[in-house]
C-alpha cells in the first residue's frame, strides 16, 4: 500500500452523507472485500483505468494512442489490464470522458482549499466534510493532518467507516478532531462476515465498543449503520443478532441503509465481474414492506433509526 492515499472523488453538495450540505472525499483502498461493494473501484489502493462503454463514441482513438496495444474491441472489458501500465495515455487522447484514471493524489492543502469554498453552505445547513472511501483510516497520518486542518477551518467533520483499524492510533490521531463517526456494523456472526466481506468482525466490534463508551464521555457522536443487502445483511437473523449487540452496549439510535442495486454496472467499468450480477434479488431495489419489516426489529427493541 502507497503511503499517500490516492482520492477517488471529491464530491461537493452531498445531502446523503451526514446532516447538512456536505462535501464528501472519497479514499481509494479498504481493508474489507465486501461481495455486494457500492463503491468496487475503491477497494483498491492504488490507481486503475476505468472504461465506460456508454460514453465511448467509438473513434478509437485511444485504441492507436495506447503504447502497450492493451486496448481491443473483443476484450471482455475493452482493457487487457495484463498489459495495460497504467500510463494515463488513453485517457488522456479520449475526447467523451469515456476512458478515465480512477484515483488522484491529492495533498491536504488541496482538499481543504476546494472544503473550505462551501463553508457558507456549511454554515447555513449545519453541514461540513465527510470523509469516506474505501476506508480513510488506512492513512491514519493523512487523515489525522487533513482533519486537523479541517477543524482550524471550523469546519464540522464527519468519518464514515468499516472499523477496522488499530484502535490506540485512531484515538490519537483521528479521534481528537472528530465530530462524528458513522461506524458500519454489516455482519455480526464472524464467520459470515469472512464469507462475505474478506475478514471476520472482532476487532469492528471491539473497536465499536471502545467508541461507544468514549462517546459518553467525549463530545462526538457514534452511529452504528447497516447496509441492508438482500439474503447477506438483510435477514432478520443477522439483524436481530445486530440489535441484541447494540442494546447490550446500550446504544439507543442506528441507521439502515437502503440497498441500491446500482453498483453492479460499476464493476464492469473496472473489469471485474461478480457473482451476483444475474441474481434477480441484488439487481433489484428492495421491496418497501421489506425495508419496513427490518425497521421494526430495530424499533421494537428501542433503537431510534431517525
Amino acid at each position: 500500500m502507497q503511503k499517500t492515499p490516492l482520492i477517488l472523488d471529491l464530491k461537493g453538495n452531498s445531502l446523503d452523507d451526514g446532516p447538512g450540505i456536505r462535501t464528501v472525499v472519497f479514499f481509494k483502498g479498504c481493508p474489507l472485500s465486501c461481495v455486494w461493494c457500492h463503491n468496487p473501484e475503491s477497494k483498491k489502493s492504488g490507481a486503475e483505468i476505468s472504461f465506460d462503454k456508454n460514453e465511448c463514441v467509438g473513434c478509437n482513438t485511444c485504441i492507436e494512442t495506447c503504447p502497450e496495444n492493451a486496448l481491443n474491441r473483443k476484450n471482455p472489458f475493452f482493457i487487457d489490464r495484463n498489459r495495460c501500465t497504467l500510463c494515463g495515455a488513453c485517457a488522456e487522447a479520449c475526447p467523451s470522458g469515456a476512458l478515465s484514471m480512477v484515483g488522484r493524489i491529492m495533498t491536504v492543502e488541496d482538499i481543504v482549499a476546494i472544503a473550505a469554498k462551501d463553508k457558507p453552505f456549511f454554515k447555513n445547513s449545519g453541514g461540513g466534510v465527510t470523509l469516506s472511501g474505501g476506508e480513510p483510516t488506512l492513512h491514519m497520518d493523512f487523515l489525522s493532518e487533513l482533519l486537523r486542518n479541517l477543524k482550524k477551518e471550523g469546519i464540522h467533520t464527519l468519518l464514515e467507516t468499516c472499523g477496522l483499524f488499530e484502535f490506540k492510533s485512531f484515538e490519537k490521531k483521528v479521534l481528537p478532531h472528530i465530530d462524528t463517526i458513522y461506524y458500519d456494523i454489516k455482519i455480526l456472526d464472524p464467520e459470515a462476515h469472512q464469507q462475505f466481506c474478506g475478514v471476520k468482525n472482532d476487532r469492528i466490534l471491539e473497536n465499536f465498543k471502545n467508541l461507544n463508551v468514549l462517546s459518553a464521555k467525549n463530545d462526538f457522536e457514534l452511529l452504528a449503520r447497516t447496509p441492508l443487502i438482500p439474503n447477506i445483511t438483510a435477514t432478520e437473523k443477522n439483524l436481530t443478532r445486530i440489535v441484541d449487540f447494540l442494546n447490550t452496549q446500550g446504544v439507543n439510535q442506528a441507521r439502515l441503509l437502503a440497498y441500491n442495486p446500482l453498483w453492479h454496472e460499476k464493476n464492469e467499468k473496472i473489469g471485474t465481474r461478480n457473482s451476483f450480477e444475474n441474481d434477480k434479488e441484488m439487481t433489484t431495489w428492495l421491496p418497501k414492506e421489506k425495508h419496513e419489516s427490518f425497521r421494526t426489529l430495530y424499533t421494537d427493541k428501542r433503537i431510534d433509526l431517525g
